[in-house]
């Protein structure tokens, strides 16, 4: 699986984080159900081919623990960033976005809604 370097350009991380590319219908479907864990500096990014805020919804059903979840639209700006409690039915963002991060939930306070993203 591809992966990108996330970095967080108005707020730059100690380190930047590595995410597994999410394109396929299957690999959404899929996400992060069934992991028993998410390493710190890890994630994964799912990508829509626009912005959009039914699409970039997630579910956390079968997951085993929380996430931080970032939300980005097509202009790579933080649109919202919320933290996703296992088996929770349905979190959507508050503005449409392309680009769903989900990230250990370390990662909370390295997003804020308006920063600039970079995916190499």
């Amino acid at each position: 699986m591809k992966t990108v370097t996330v970095t967080n350009l108005d707020h730059p991380q100690t380190s930047p984080i590595e995410a597994h590319l999410c394109t396929s219908f299957f690999c959404h479907l899929r996400g992060l159900m069934f992991r028993a864990s998410l390493a710190p500096g890890k994630g994964l990014l799912l990508v829509q081919k626009k912005d959009d805020k039914l699409n970039a919804a997630i579910h956390m059903m079968f997951m085993r623990f929380d996430i931080c979840v970032v939300w980005v639209n097509q202009a790579y700006q933080v649109v919202d960033v919320q933290h996703a409690h296992r088996w929770g039915l349905a979190f959507v963002p508050r503005a449409p976005a392309s680009y769903v991060l989900e990230l250990n939930t370390v990662h909370m306070n390295d997003f804020h809604v308006g920063d600039n993203v970079n995916f190499e």
